[in-house]
């Protein structure tokens, strides 16, 4: 325990100079306000705006939530296709990969084209970038199961689905939450870029508008709402992997410690 807190210190005290730095910089005018304004103006700036920043806020929340549930459905879906039939993972593996060498930025006025300012074309910018990670994450969860298993399984007469239910699925868990918590990470980012390129409502919105009225303050203060929601959207996935694998957080932790 002891060492746990000496290690969560670390980042914290850096990011506490790291602020007073950022204040010490403003406050002495070496860069204009509407350049790099100070943490403080940034935190009033939040709180004096956060009224006005709800319905965005709230917004962007239910396009990550919606996206970010339908990847997980899709992903869970295309990765046990791709693990039990070879001419399916022959066929999208490729595309997959493909796939994310497009850049999303340049597919998200496209998705504005064709279905609009609504919700769905940011839905759907979620669900490319959280798809992947999650789909292949599991793919490979499931192949890299224990084959001596698979076969005591089978030996015992085992129907497919039971032991994608006793063996792989179990044992493909932990990359599985691996790829859940690194979608987690972008999910957020894909709404507000939606949002960024076209959109009436949303945190990317609130952010287009705050520039052109060169409020760098309020830009700041929804970067940090942004952090805010990753960083929860990602503890709560982690709260579910716990929950789910409790033992894993018992090898965790005394990992941290030695």
């Amino acid at each position: 325990m002891k060492n746990r807190l000496k290690n969560n210190a670390y980042p914290v005290l850096f990011f506490i100079v790291l602020l007073l730095a950022w204040e010490g910089i403003s406050r002495l005018q070496l860069l204009p306000p509407f350049i790099l304004p100070a943490p403080v103006s940034i935190i009033v700036s939040l709180v004096t705006d956060i009224g006005y920043m709800a319905k965005h806020i709230g917004v962007t929340v239910y396009e990550t939530a919606a996206g970010f549930l339908a990847s997980v459905l899709l992903a869970v879906i295309v990765a046990v296709l791709m693990d039990a039939l070879t001419a399916v993972k022959k066929t999208i593996f490729p595309l997959l990969v493909i796939s994310q060498t497009i850049p999303i930025i340049i597919l998200a006025p496209l998705f504005i084209i064709w279905f609009g300012y609504g919700y769905f074309p940011k839905i759907i910018i979620v669900i490319l970038i959280c798809f992947f990670p999650i789909s292949i994450s599991l793919q490979q969860g499931l192949a890299s199961t224990d084959r001596e298993l698979i076969d005591l399984l089978r030996s015992m007469g085992a129907s497919r689905v039971q032991i994608y239910r006793f063996v792989k699925i179990p044992s493909a868990m932990p990359d599985f939450f691996s790829g859940l918590k690194i979608a987690a990470t972008y999910s957020i980012m894909g709404a507000t870029i939606g949002e960024w390129v076209g959109g009436k409502d949303g945190l990317g919105v609130y952010m287009i508008r705050a520039k052109q009225s060169f409020s760098t303050d309020k830009v700041f203060g929804a970067i940090a709402v942004i952090v805010v929601l990753s960083i929860a959207l990602l503890k709560f996935i982690e709260f579910i992997e716990n929950k789910s694998m409790p033992w894993l957080k018992t090898d965790r932790e005394t990992y941290i410690e030695e």
